[in-house]
């Protein structure tokens, strides 16, 4: 930019100073915008990278090869924690089966015997057969006696003990040892008037009553309640069937048995409480007034 001649000197460096600075100030801007396009540049390359790193699939992880001349130290194993001791469980001693002769009365109470120890004890028993000898070494006298040793002769001859199951055991022994024809015994006892009640307490009597039932396989209950009610006493039937809240049922020999039960009870305390008041009545009573002196104790003025 030229300048005209009457330019005083004063303003001609002024204004060239001015044309200095700004020909500085638009170099140094030139400057700055290429440092930031080149800072945008770089920073535009490190996203794509980072992206493209982002959105590649992940490599497949290398293992190093175990080492070929070393090995690794051995490792002890923990010692194990002492458990603390388990208490075991603690059975009552259990009664052995009475010895058996083989009477038939007895066998339906001897098998029960027998059965109710191997099932309590059934961890002394590894097999049927164990169980079979056990119950064979209470048959030591009588029909009993006989019965196992044929069985053991059998085995010698044969080479094979005949019995091979607890239930085979079980048949042979109801065929040999309960009564023959408990079933018709029953019913005909229950017909007849033997069972009656008679001096015998309701418990005896029902005890006894409950064992027909169960030999004869009756189940009608009014059959029950006729026949419990015919063999009891004259006065306790008839105190139930004259009830007048309460009275049970014909049909329900389970009441029945429950209130004869209760009413003989009755009647065996207030028997008790007769009895101790008439050996208090009857007691000589002291006589309140006091002992005369002996005339020898007597002292003479």
């Amino acid at each position: 930019m030229s300048l005209p001649a009457d330019t005083p000197p004063v303003v001609a460096d002024a204004l060239g100073y001015l044309q200095h600075h700004l020909q500085e100030l638009t170099e140094r801007q030139n400057a700055l915008e290429h440092v930031i396009n080149n800072t945008l540049a770089d920073l535009t390359a490190q996203i794509q990278q980072l992206t493209q790193l982002m959105t590649a699939p992940a490599p497949a992880p290398t293992v190093a090869p175990p080492p070929l001349t070393t090995s690794p130290p051995p490792v002890n194993p923990p010692s194990p924690v002492p458990s603390a001791p388990t208490k075991q469980r603690t059975r009552p001693k259990l009664p052995s089966p009475p010895d058996f002769s083989g009477e038939r009365t007895s066998g339906r109470a001897f098998l029960n015997s027998c059965t109710l120890y191997l099932r309590l004890a059934l961890e002394q028993f590894s097999c049927d057969e164990e169980k079979i000898f056990w119950t064979l070494a209470f048959f030591k006298d009588g029909r009993a006696a006989r019965w196992s040793e044929n069985l053991f002769r059998q085995e010698v001859d044969t080479g094979i003990f005949s019995i091979q199951s607890w239930a085979d055991f079980e048949r042979h022994f109801q065929s040999q040892f309960f009564p023959v024809n408990a079933e018709a015994d029953a019913v005909n006892a229950l017909e007849g008037s033997s069972y009656y009640q008679g001096n015998r307490t309701v418990d005896d009597y029902l005890d006894c009553f409950l064992t027909l039932v169960s030999d004869t396989r009756y189940t009608d209950p009014q059959t029950l309640v006729v026949k419990f009610r015919r063999g009891l006493k004259t006065n306790i039937q008839g105190q139930i069937a004259t009830m007048p809240f309460g009275r049970p049922t014909d049909t329900d020999p389970e009441a029945w048995y429950a209130a004869a039960w209760r009413i003989d009870q009755a009647r065996l305390t207030n028997e008790a409480f007769q009895s101790t008041l008439r050996s208090t009545t009857t007691a000589p009573m002291r006589s309140a007034l006091p002992r005369p002196t002996p005339l020898s104790m007597l002292r003479l003025p």
